[in-house]
């Protein structure tokens, strides 16, 4: 069952909802960043109006289990004030009066930081991560954390702790994971814009599966201070947004350095198709979306050049694992310690509920633990492999590769734990949809995951673009062009 942490009660939520001073322009079902900012700084709504108006839908679509902490109190003051400054003629940023979520192993000053396990439930870090810092000093505000797969380590967000997360397109089925949370948040319009995580694919198929738009950026773009750690090498901060607009707003705040993110047509971009792995065992539907997605491009006049890296596939499944499991155990145990949670990784171990983060456990910090030979082994392989990529993108001229973000939509939440259908068969769950993303992440390559059309049954289905590494406002401007070209617009139902 969820148990949801909430800072204060629908009652003092709805007393503490702004009055109706002059008539105002409704919050969109479902908003964008971009439009709000626009509605604030047009003086058509308020940032406290919003916020009010987000808090109460939450408060409608419980059912989603998208959140793990909602800060109702702590976010209307902190509207309150930013309106007040705006009426003074002080405007802190960009985002000023925007409301974000954050994911619950992104430390947000004051609020609980769970990573979604019991053992950190009182875990409350006293500083904002540094990616938190940057947009709060920005003008934005945090309604809550957002729930997510245990500590991270999977892609349903089928947590037992805190319940799992459903997928507003069809709440039988899960909304993906690890950033499950802030996904369904967004999709179901209870926020424009929010932060997850990327180990390997963890921000880019919830997206996906949602039918939003996921952006894990180059390694090292956004300071990983003050995150609940996986894997040091592969972990990043990024975000998940309705549109490519909103991720450019947002990563302007974050990474103010570098050039501005250009404007391409369509003739400007040149993508490589891989189909022999990124391609293999498609789920039928939605090959037939992905492949209409394709055609479209190559009518608008993308270059399109089906072309393959050689052998990523043995390079990923040599070092993929064994540098997130061997850096899982150092990460984690310096983390806990570093930010004084009181708990030792033996303890985080021991309390942990998600079945499957058991097994994981089980097998890291005991006899399936990876030796420092078999790890520095494995960074030596992700080497090759980064060289593969970049010998790839330059040899053949590509501005990106473009491919299926996961082999298959959303399967029901109920018995997905170990294994869903794939044409026909049962395949492991996790290891099938992080198939595509794995290789990226472990080069350290920008991806960016774009919604394309919905299957037969109305579930999402979601194209990727991965780029050479550090590329990041050059695949954002790919992005851009490539949304405007596919035209999703579907939304999902109303919560209930």
């Amino acid at each position: 069952m969820k148990q949801l942490i909430t800072i204060v009660s629908a009652l003092a939520v709805g007393a503490c909802a702004p009055e109706s001073e002059s008539p105002t322009t409704p919050v969109p079902d479902y908003p964008t960043a971009t439009e709000l900012v626009a509605m604030m700084d047009a003086g058509e709504t308020s940032s406290a109006k919003i916020v009010a108006e987000l808090l109460r839908r939450a408060g409608e679509a419980e059912s989603l289990n998208a959140f793990i902490t909602i800060d109702a109190e702590g976010a209307l003051a902190r509207a309150a004030d930013l309106d007040q400054m705006r009426s003074q003629g002080n405007i802190l940023g960009p985002l000023h009066g925007l409301p974000l979520v954050v994911k619950d192993n992104v430390h947000v000053a004051g609020l609980p930081n769970t990573a979604g396990t019991p053992a950190l439930r009182g875990f409350m870090p006293d500083a904002d991560s540094a990616v938190v810092a940057a947009l709060l000093d920005a003008g934005a505000l945090v309604i809550g954390k957002t729930n997510m797969h245990e500590l991270a380590f999977g892609i349903t967000s089928d947590n037992a702790a805190f319940g799992a997360v459903a997928n507003p397109f069809d709440t039988t089925t899960f909304a993906g994971g690890s950033s499950g949370g802030t996904a369904s948040a967004i999709a179901a319009g209870l926020a424009p814009a929010g932060l997850g995580t990327d180990t390997g694919g963890s921000i880019r198929i919830p997206a996906a599966l949602t039918g939003t738009v996921g952006f894990r950026p180059s390694n090292g773009r956004y300071p990983l201070s003050g995150v609940t750690p996986i894997s040091h090498t592969r972990d990043t901060i990024g975000l998940i947004t309705w549109n490519v607009a909103d991720l450019i707003l947002l990563d302007k705040v974050i990474e103010p350095q570098g050039a501005a993110v250009p404007s391409l047509a369509p003739g400007d971009i040149r993508l490589g198709v891989p189909r022999t792995y990124y391609y293999a065992n498609l789920d039928q539907q939605s090959a037939r979306i992905i492949d209409d997605a394709l055609i479209r491009l190559a009518d608008a006049g993308v270059t399109l050049i089906e072309v393959d890296p050689e052998g990523i596939g043995p390079l990923v499944a040599q070092c993929g694992f064994p540098i997130a499991l061997y850096e899982a155990v150092h990460d984690l145990s310096d983390y806990l310690e570093a930010f004084g949670t009181g708990v030792t990784l033996s303890e985080l171990a021991a309390a942990t509920a998600s079945p499957d983060v058991q097994g994981l456990f089980a097998g890291i910090t005991g006899e399936g633990q990876v030796s420092e030979e078999a790890y520095a082994a494995a960074m030596k392989i992700r080497e090759d492999l980064r060289r593969v990529f970049r010998d790839f993108f330059s040899a053949h001229d590509l501005d990106a590769i473009i491919f299926p973000t996961t082999l298959l939509p959303a399967r029901p939440i109920e018995n997905s734990l170990q294994t869903v259908e794939l044409n026909g068969e049962q395949v492991p769950t996790f290891s099938t949809y992080i198939h595509n993303m794995d290789p990226g992440s472990i080069a350290t390559l920008p991806g960016i995951s774009l919604p394309v059309g919905l299957t037969a049954g109305g579930l999402p289905v979601g194209i990727a673009i991965d780029g050479p590494e550090n590329s990041d406002r050059q695949l954002l401007a790919i992005a851009a062009t490539l949304e405007q070209i596919f035209g999703f617009s579907a939304r999902p139902a109303r919560p209930e």
